[in-house]
């Protein structure tokens, strides 16, 4: 019988994992909890509504919404419903496909997207930013593309409808 030999992380490796899986834990429940605070949203509501903001025409196929926001199809729907309760959202037929439901960002879902957007890029500014050089921030975006890609490298870095510049999307012409 052939034995194969297991590959454990390293001596240097497993600290560093640690690091990162305490990262990928405490920072979203941080900007939740600001989220919640301050805009009385959760941060999937939040993803969903920039989501939408940054897409063409403000509005996506709830299927790609999903992929995007890494939700259920089921749980975006719950997430929708409440935020059309709120004014933020309406669903409307597909034109193009009228099997398929678009989500669309309404006047005051933008206006609640804008009104929450300041405090929160502070939040992430005060968070992930601040603590780091100019030089870490350009590693930290080097690393995580390069994750990225290796998770999914059919995948662009940024998805397909997303304003290429960010067009017209900063509230602040940020």
């Amino acid at each position: 019988m052939e034995t194969t030999e297991r590959t454990w992380l390293t001596e240097e490796e497993l600290p560093i994992w640690l690091v990162l899986v305490g990262l990928m834990i405490k920072l979203p429940a941080a900007l939740n909890d600001q989220l919640q605070r301050d805009a009385g949203m959760n941060h999937f509501e939040y993803w969903a509504l920039m989501a939408l903001a940054l897409h063409e025409g403000h509005s996506m196929r709830m299927s790609e919404l999903a992929v995007l926001t890494n939700g259920s199809l089921s749980r975006l729907s719950q997430v929708i419903s409440r935020m059309e309760k709120r004014g933020w959202v309406r669903r409307a037929p597909d034109p193009t496909d009228g099997r398929c439901t678009l989500a669309i960002l309404t006047g005051d879902g933008w206006e609640k997207f804008v009104g929450s957007f300041e405090a929160h890029s502070e939040e992430i500014r005060r968070l992930v930013f601040d603590p780091l050089t100019k030089a870490q921030t350009r590693q930290l975006s080097e690393i995580g593309h390069r994750i990225l890609r290796t998770i999914d490298p059919s995948k662009p870095d940024r998805p397909p409808g997303f304003n290429a510049e960010l067009d017209g999307f900063c509230p602040n012409a940020c």
